[in-house]
């Protein structure tokens, strides 16, 4: 039992997969608990699950609005931009 503790409370891997499952249906009550545990002790986590509900609310409206709006993109320019700034928050650079 401790060994499975000390898993939940450190994978990363699993709670980002929870966190993205959580956003498109549901999880189990176990996977419900496993989750809370890690992101009780985990900031990095919490602020991913922040920004993935923002981002899968702006890419819900995205699909969802008139055709109109469904032309905009993003130039090369800025998503290279904001791909140095992930990386560099993730410590990849």
């Amino acid at each position: 039992m401790k060994n499975t503790l000390k898993n939940i409370v450190n994978n990363c891997r699993k709670a980002t997969w929870l966190i993205e499952k959580k956003q498109v249906g549901s999880i189990t009550i176990r996977e419900k608990s496993e989750l809370k545990l890690h992101l009780v002790g985990c900031s990095e986590c919490r602020m991913f699950e922040q920004q993935s509900i923002v981002i899968n609310k702006l890419v819900h409206n995205l699909f969802n609005e008139p055709q109109v709006t469904r032309g905009i993109k993003l130039d090369d320019d800025f998503k290279k931009k904001m791909q140095d700034q992930i990386m560099e928050k993730l410590g990849k650079n």
